[in-house]
């Protein structure tokens, strides 16, 4: 067996001596694992770091195998931000959400293609968090659970969406929703409109809301949490939020 694909690192761990077995998401053959040589090396470490670019040869004699992978590094998003606690926060959030909701050697193309527009857009502040909630939102669609936000649940109509149902994952109008406010999740609104420049607020109620739903319908069934560092992104997006919000 043998395939040469575009990646994106998604983790490493030791193995060996010098080894590592790394977590690539790959364009054509989704979430693969296998084995990095000299994994150690100092020209090796920056294709090991989670967000960055690699083109990937995998070679095993069978396919069931671990298998082993000749790396080329390309861009190093890491470095990039390393003095941006809260951009780095999500490179670590999004490279951790696909690793562990993944199936693995499960080809996600556009999940491959979304992420890689995250990581073109990772410096600008105004425009990566819509992008990072959005791409959740085709992470619960790839899996089958995706939302429906075209039309309000209960009257059908398309316009003034402004919560979902957190028992169907349906939208609900602004009318329908005011005796539910309570019961309801909140519907930023640039979820459903083509735009990608948000507040850091309108971010954290898009993450609140994918969130819900990645944790009950895809970690909760399996006894398992969302990961730490999506929960930790939460946590550094609200301080940002609550600053913006005294500063102005």
């Amino acid at each position: 067996m043998d395939w040469r694909d575009r990646g994106i690192t998604l983790g490493a761990r030791a193995f060996g001596e010098g080894s590592a077995i790394v977590t690539l998401l790959t364009r054509e053959h989704g979430r693969h694992l296998g084995l990095v040589r000299g994994a150690k090396s100092k020209n090796m470490a920056p294709a090991l770091q989670a967000g960055s670019e690699v083109d990937a040869r995998w070679r095993a004699r069978l396919g069931e195998h671990l298998g082993s992978y000749t790396l080329e590094g390309g861009r190093v998003h890491a470095h990039q931000v390393l003095s941006k606690p809260l951009e780095l926060a999500a490179l670590t959030s999004i490279s951790a959400l696909a690793e562990a909701a993944l199936p693995e050697r499960e080809p996600h193309p556009a999940l491959f293609d979304g992420f890689h527009v995250f990581l073109e857009h990772l410096e600008d502040g105004d425009v990566w968090p819509s992008i990072l909630v959005k791409w959740e939102l085709g992470l619960l669609r790839e899996l089958g659970f995706g939302l429906d936000l075209d039309a309000c649940a209960v009257s059908g109509v398309n316009e003034n969406l402004t919560h979902v149902s957190p028992r169907t994952g349906r939208a609900v109008s602004a009318l329908e929703a005011e005796p539910y406010l309570d019961r309801l999740l909140e519907l930023p609104g640039f979820m459903i409109r083509e735009t990608n420049h948000v507040t850091k607020s309108e971010a954290l109620a898009g993450l609140r809301l994918t969130g819900y739903f990645l944790e009950r319908r895809i970690f909760a069934p399996h006894d398992r949490s969302l990961p730490e560092a999506r929960q930790s992104l939460m946590e550094r997006l609200g301080r940002s939020a609550d600053e913006t919000q005294r500063i102005g």
